[in-house]
Parts: structure tokens; C-alpha cells; sequence
């Protein structure tokens, strides 16, 4: 499996999201994005947004943002 987190350090939100991540033993890779939100141009670019977390699954060719929405994806896809 193939993950991408675009996450901000202090994000309660990417946290809980990374939280949930391990304990499903889903291995990913984290991309730290800039604080001010006209800097986010990679997440813009993955995802049409700026808010994080956004969730990128490669394998499934799935692109998701909104935590409350990436932990249902998860539940339903990994649990």
C-alpha cells in the first residue's frame, strides 16, 4: 500500500488521522506543509485545496480531504 499525508505540525485534525493510521499498521508517508495557507501549493495541486489533512491512497487512486471523511475511508477500506 502506497500513502501520502499532507499534514501540518499542531493540526489536531492530521492528528488524529496519523493516530488512527498506526493504529492500523498502515505505513505512509508524511509531507509537512507550510502553516500559511497561500503556501500550500503541493496540497493545492493533489487535491484542489489548501486545508489539510489530506489523504492520498495511490493504490486505491483515492484523494481525500477532511479528517472526519478520510477516518470513515479508513475504517471501511483497512479495519
Amino acid at each position: 500500500m502506497s500513502f501520502t499525508l499532507y499534514e501540518l505540525d499542531g493540526c489536531p485534525y492530521c492528528e488524529k488521522v496519523h493516530e488512527r493510521m498506526q493504529e492500523l499498521d498502515l505505513n505512509y508517508e508524511s509531507e509537512w506543509v507550510e502553516g500559511l495557507h497561500s503556501k500550500r501549493d503541493e496540497v493545492k495541486r493533489v487535491s484542489g485545496q489548501r486545508g489539510v489533512p489530506v489523504l492520498v491512497d495511490e493504490d486505491a487512486g483515492v484523494t481525500m480531504a477532511e479528517s472526519e471523511k478520510i477516518l470513515e475511508y479508513l475504517e471501511q477500506s483497512y479495519a
